[in-house]
Order: structure tokens, then sequence, then C-alpha cells
């Protein structure tokens, strides 16, 4: 079973509102960007990255939680995070009946991908130029 099929088994088997929050969690995160992918991490955690990780989604007890794995590096001027503290990660807790403001989560989303790019290009080996001794060697050679 591939990881989407795992997801929409999760989301099926959570019969009440929590699994309808994680579809519709699912349904904007993959529609901000095509080039998400869709991972099945740590025996049953839905995970959406590009580049790197952006967010896992668990039901819990009471409420569903969002996690954005370096959630607490993106701007959040809609003030979507509500849990979550650390260097790192930021979380959305929703309880039943909450509203989901789409366009921020969205915009989470987004800048999630940045975060993800930055670190790539920072994290990027150097190039570097070759020794002039080998410039040489190699001219004479020609």
């Amino acid at each position: 079973m591939n990881p989407s099929e795992r997801i929409d088994r999760m989301i099926a088997e959570l019969a009440d509102w929590r699994g309808k929050t994680i579809a519709g969690i699912r349904k904007l995160i993959l529609e901000t960007d095509g080039e998400i992918i869709e991972e099945w991490k740590w025996m049953g955690t839905p995970l959406w990255s590009r580049d790197g990780m952006i967010a896992i989604a668990n039901a819990h007890k009471g409420k569903v939680k969002v996690t954005f794995a370096y959630g607490a590096h993106l701007p959040d001027p809609d003030k979507l995070f509500n849990a979550g503290e650390g260097n790192a990660r930021r979380a959305i807790d929703i309880l039943e009946g909450d509203e989901i403001n789409e366009r921020a989560l969205k915009n989470l989303v987004r800048a999630a991908i940045v975060y993800n790019h930055a670190k790539l290009k920072k994290n990027a080996p150097k190039k570097t130029a070759a020794p002039k001794r080998a410039k040489a060697a190699r001219a004479k050679t020609a």
C-alpha cells in the first residue's frame, strides 16, 4: 500500500469529525503546490513534504494536530499556530467545530516550501575552482 492509500485508510477509519478535518487539511495542502509529496511515517503519521518536511497531521482524542516541522521559522501573520514550542516546530490544534482559515493555511504551506528551498541552497555543496596546478597539468597534456 502506498502512502496516499494509507492516508485514505486512516481517514476512513476515523469515522468522526477528525477524519473529515484531516481530509480537509490534506486537500488544502495538496492544492497549494503540485509538487508536494505524501509520505507515511512513524507507524501511522501522514506527512507532506517538498524538498524537506512541511507538516504532519495526527488525530488525538479531542483534537487534530497539524505540526509544521520548521514552523518556528515561518511567518504567521494570521496567528494560526496555537501550539508547539521550541526552536523548530509549531502546531495548529484544531478542535471539533473549529473553522480552518484556508488562505492562511496555504500561506503557511507556501512559506514552508520557501524555507525548505532556502535550507537546501544553504546546505548545498559549494563549487570550488580547480587548483592552478591541476589546470596547468591539463594544459600540458592537451
